[in-house]
């Protein structure tokens, strides 16, 4: 079923993410923004775990969680063990999740519109898995480039 490989890659890739954080020498690097990085590894970080609390845990789990997008972008030297401690919160949440979902849930339309149009809720979480690959690999260049 497509639910247990969205739980294998999301918990692989937010297991990275956690590592990623992990790795940086300078925890204040994590938040470090230098001309042409429009975004620091911890604010890419909070952005994700706040997308996929909305997502996946207020929509589909009704976790009642309620997302501020703004301070996704505008929060700042946040401890490194917070931000891991978010992270492992998020990956319970989806697993908790994920194995309640039925197979006719995840072909029914996903409960809003993100997009143009409405998607399958299969379709949605796939997306979601490429979105959080996607700032996964901008917070590992980012470390690379800055954590010298």
């Amino acid at each position: 079923m497509l639910t247990e490989t969205l739980k294998t890659i999301f918990d692989r890739d937010l297991n990275k993410l956690k590592q990623e954080i992990e790795s940086y020498q300078n925890e204040k690097t994590i938040w470090k923004i230098e001309q042409g990085i429009s975004n620091s590894a911890g604010n890419l970080c909070l952005h994700l775990i706040g997308n996929l609390n909305t997502f996946i845990g207020a929509e589909l789990g009704k976790t009642n969680y309620i997302r501020n997008r703004e301070l996704e972008f505008s929060l700042k030297d946040i401890p490194r063990n917070e931000l891991i401690q978010k992270i492992q919160e998020t990956m319970i949440m989806i697993e908790s999740i994920l194995d309640k979902l039925t197979e006719e849930q995840l072909n029914q339309d996903y409960p809003i519109v993100v997009f143009e149009s409405r998607n399958s809720t299969a379709f949605f979480l796939v997306h979601l898995t490429t979105h959080l690959a996607y700032h996964l690999g901008q917070i590992n260049y980012h470390r690379r480039l800055l954590d010298s």
